[in-house]
């Protein structure tokens, strides 16, 4: 239903949908016919960043979105004012130094002397030369900057018409160009791709140059802290005697491991020849050892003697660490110990009641290896505890000695890696940039006509336009144009529906006597009355007393009114038409009325006798600021009202609108239904909504809207008022 509504709204629109894209789209034309045509022309660049075989230090695995990156890098550089700069600079030398322009001269181009114009030549080239842009601040660069837009060659003259682009993810970047000169739009893409590749060029240049003199730096800076800690480690090693911590702690760690067998095998010997003495003692009689001892003084002196030598050598070879020399001399010890024992055995002059010369000579050897195992056996505690002390001296140098050698290597790394990047810029910063043009741009043929395309945009922008701001007022409108919608937003019955008349003057009694029928309007309007009053009087319900008011003023309301009177007298009714509007009263000004309001319901005038038949009878008033009951009392205004009820069959009351304070709602006191006039194309206020609760609140009494000057002429039959009941799932029905 929207849509139809919104349909209906361009249909009433259709001039202004149809008249003004047409004189666009003329305008346009006009404006267009003149424009001169336009020769397009493009070179083309090749990159390298897709062509791996022209890159030589490739190690990094192919990525599509870093190739993207570097692309857009690429395009957003071409649009660098430095780069257009140096292409303005050429264009302008051009036309200042050739006798064959681009362009035709400019206002400004003209007014320029051949001196000024040689001062502008030499200051051009020494900036192009240098790549500087004209500097603002100097009033001659100044001068010559405007002399360049007024050309159309500064940055955005050439930015309007000038395209730089990829093709299809290719290799290539191409620069597009077009203007109404065929030379111009070849020179223009061949200077920016030349410029473009020389800023290029040096730009990469610098930065390697920038980065290779950095890592040199860096390169040296590893350099010098390696060798600053391989310096501290030597200082350190040299100062705490440190050769070669590992072999030492190595060695240190053999020699406690033999020393340690070795204290475990003496210990075992002193017990096992502790252990074989005390057996052969106790073999021994106090007399047979007391005879034995007194006869080997001598012999035993001479051993004990050997022995105590044994002892010292043994000690010596243990401090020697084993030294063979002291070993030979341990030997020969041992030898002699042996000979002087074996002597002692021959001398034994044994106790003829004893006979135990082995063991005798058992307990002599027995006793001198316990000596030498004792002695040995604390040489080796001695010369162990001297190992243990050693080696705990070499900890804390392994930990030192440990943090230099990692931090040595760190560096060292660091050092390897620096030494590596610094090697491959220094090889790329020799090798030339892979970005070259490879394709010319040339003059070519002008390109087809926008002239068409610009009119038929301009009248299809206009149409698209209007119908963006017809629906957006139609969107925000919330004006009511039919009776579904004032009953919908009302909750209310509309009784009747009053077409729009386009006069201003109704000859009513023409109308009913059926002098307009020719004229569709009229006879529309006739119909819809004879609907109105057909449902008014089923609403009446054999009441007499109807009101009728309105929301606000200037709805109508007075026309319905005397509309209805005639349309009540036509079914032969008794007609009263009070004019109840004290401020308005513009019936008692059209009329001249039988009756005065303010008389009659203050008892001085009465009514007659005798009233002619078929015209109806006019209650006016006299108007100012007044209201009802101002007029006369409550009460009395009632009994004039019960007399009226039974001298007319119907009595229609033209009230003020409900915007006019409590003037309307003292009518409703002695009405007995109440209809409101609602004219089509107006909105409802918050007011109007306070308005629309009142009546709600009247009952019975209020029995419905008379929808009034609707602009929709559709004839409708006789007898069949469209009459719309609210219903939230329910639309418009035809009762």
């Amino acid at each position: 239903m929207e849509l139809a509504k919104f349909i209906k709204l361009l249909v009433k629109r259709r001039l202004i949908l149809i008249g003004l894209p047409i004189f666009v789209v003329i305008l346009t034309y006009f404006l267009v016919r003149n424009l001169p045509n336009t020769y397009p022309s493009h070179a083309r660049m090749a990159t390298g960043l897709v062509d791996q075989s022209q890159q030589v230090l490739v190690t990094d695995a192919f990525q599509e979105s870093k190739v993207n990156l570097d692309f857009s890098n690429l395009l957003e550089m071409t649009k660098l004012k430095k780069v257009y700069d140096q292409v303005s600079f050429r264009l302008i030398l051009h036309d200042l130094e050739d006798s064959v322009p681009f362009r035709e001269p400019s206002k400004l181009m003209k007014e320029v002397v051949p001196e000024a114009k040689r001062n502008a030549i030499k200051v051009i080239k020494k900036h192009y030369a240098m790549r500087e842009p004209l500097s603002s601040f100097n009033s001659d660069e100044a001068g010559m900057i405007k002399l360049i837009a007024s050309m159309g060659y500064d940055y955005d003259g050439l930015d309007k018409n000038l395209r730089s682009y990829r093709p299809n993810n290719s290799d290539f970047i191409d620069i597009y160009f077009e203007s109404e000169n065929a030379n111009l739009s070849a020179f223009v893409v061949n200077s920016l791709a030349q410029e473009f590749i020389n800023y290029y060029a040096d730009f990469v240049k610098n930065n390697k140059l920038k980065t290779v003199n950095f890592l040199d730096t860096v390169m040296k800076q590893k350099e010098a802290e390696m060798q600053r800690l391989k310096m501290l480690l030597k200082n350190y090693k040299i100062q705490n005697r440190v050769l070669n911590l590992a072999e030492q702690a190595k060695s240190l760690y053999g020699q406690l491991a033999d020393f340690e067998t070795r204290r475990q095998v003496a210990e075992k010997d002193v017990i096992a020849f502790s252990g074989a003495l005390q057996g052969i003692n106790d073999k021994f009689s106090p007399v047979e050892r007391k005879y034995v001892e007194s006869t080997m003084v001598s012999i035993n002196q001479q051993i004990a003697a050997t022995k105590q030598f044994i002892i010292s050598l043994s000690d010596d070879y243990i401090k020697s660490n084993y030294d063979e020399k002291i070993k030979l001399k341990l030997d020969s010890a041992r030898k002699v110990v042996s000979q002087q024992i074996q002597i002692s055995t021959d001398k034994y002059i044994t106790n003829p009641l004893a006979a135990k010369e082995n063991l005798v000579n058992q307990k002599a050897r027995l006793e001198l290896d316990l000596d030498i195992a004792k002695f040995s056996l604390n040489s080796l505690k001695i010369e162990l505890e001297r190992l243990n002390q050693k080696f705990d001296l070499l900890v804390p140098h392994e930990a030192v000695i440990q943090n230099y050698e990692s931090a040595i290597d760190v560096a060292s790394k660091e050092y390897l890696d620096a030494q590596s990047r610094y090697n491959k810029s220094s090889m790329e910063s020799s090798l030339s940039i892979s970005l070259r043009q490879i394709e010319n741009g040339v003059p070519g043929a002008p390109s087809p006509s926008k002239k068409l395309i610009l009119v038929a945009v301009a009248g299809m922008a206009t149409e698209v336009l209007i119908l963006l701001v017809l629906f957006i007022l139609f969107y925000l409108d919330e004006s009511i144009v039919a009776t579904r919608e004032l009953a919908n937003q009302t909750n209310l019955p509309v009784l009747g529906l009053i077409p729009l008349l386009s006069g201003s003057v109704i000859e009513l009694k023409k109308l009913w006597n059926n002098q307009f029928d020719d004229n569709f309007k009229l006879r529309n309007f006739k119909e819809m009355l004879r609907s109105t009053r057909f449902e008014i009087e089923n609403e009446m319900s054999g009441t007499k007393v109807l009101m009728l008011n309105s929301l606000g003023s200037s709805e109508g309301k007075t026309l319905i009114s005397m509309s209805l009177a005639f349309a009540f007298l036509m079914v032969r009714k008794r007609v009263l038409l009070i004019d109840g509007n004290f401020e308005n009263n513009s019936i008692s000004k059209m009329v001249e009325p039988q009756l005065s309001l303010e008389a009659y319901f203050n008892g001085e005038q009465f009514l007659p006798d005798f009233r002619p038949p078929g015209e109806i009878m006019v209650m006016g008033n006299s108007g100012g600021d007044t209201s009802l009951l101002e007029v006369s009392l409550a009460e009395q205004i009632q009994s004039k009202m019960d007399q009226l009820k039974e001298a007319f069959d119907i009595i229609i009351i033209d009230a003020p609108g409900l915007s006019r304070f409590n003037k309307s709602k003292e009518w409703v006191r002695f009405s007995d239904k109440i209809v409101t006039v609602y004219e089509a194309g107006h909105t409802i206020s918050f007011k109007n909504k306070q308005d629309v609760l009142y009546l709600k609140s009247l009952d019975q009494k209020f029995i419905g809207w008379i929808f009034n000057k609707d602009e929709n002429e559709k004839p409708v039959k006789p007898n069949k008022a469209p009459k719309t009941i609210f219903s939230k799932n329910i639309e418009m029905q035809w009762a």
